[in-house]
């Protein structure tokens, strides 16, 4: 398996913008369909975005779409979450996870590489 770190995180105003980047170890991550999860206290882990892994197809939900943009750099064996008009709601832990796969990916359970999240806090 790869072995995945977040970095970006931080303390934000609402409407602010943060860049969450995550970093691949161990292998590369030209086979891997990749994706952002979040998940705030006392709620249960939702995904926010997903890229397939020649970043062809990417997936958002509607709470974030339109805010955020996933994208991946292979080259740098990297993938970027870059979240625009954030809001209170967008507070939480953020996790970024992978699986080798050729199609998109946008279901939890199917992930089998997960990083340690890194915590994302808006105010108002």
């Amino acid at each position: 398996q790869v072995q995945l770190v977040e970095s970006g995180g931080g303390l934000v105003q609402a409407g602010g913008s943060l860049r969450l980047s995550c970093a691949a170890s161990g292998r590369t991550l030209d086979n891997y369909a990749m994706g952002w999860f979040r998940q705030a206290p006392g709620k249960e882990r939702e995904i926010v975005a997903a890229i397939s892994r020649s970043g062809g197809r990417t997936y958002y939900p509607d709470s974030v779409k339109g805010r955020f943009t996933i994208s991946r750099d292979n080259a740098r064996n990297t993938v970027y979450l870059q979240m625009n008009s954030l809001k209170p709601e967008d507070t939480a832990v953020y996790y970024c996870a992978g699986r080798v796969s050729f199609v998109i990916i946008t279901s939890e359970r199917q992930f089998d590489s997960w990083g340690q999240g890194t915590q994302v806090t808006v105010s108002s």
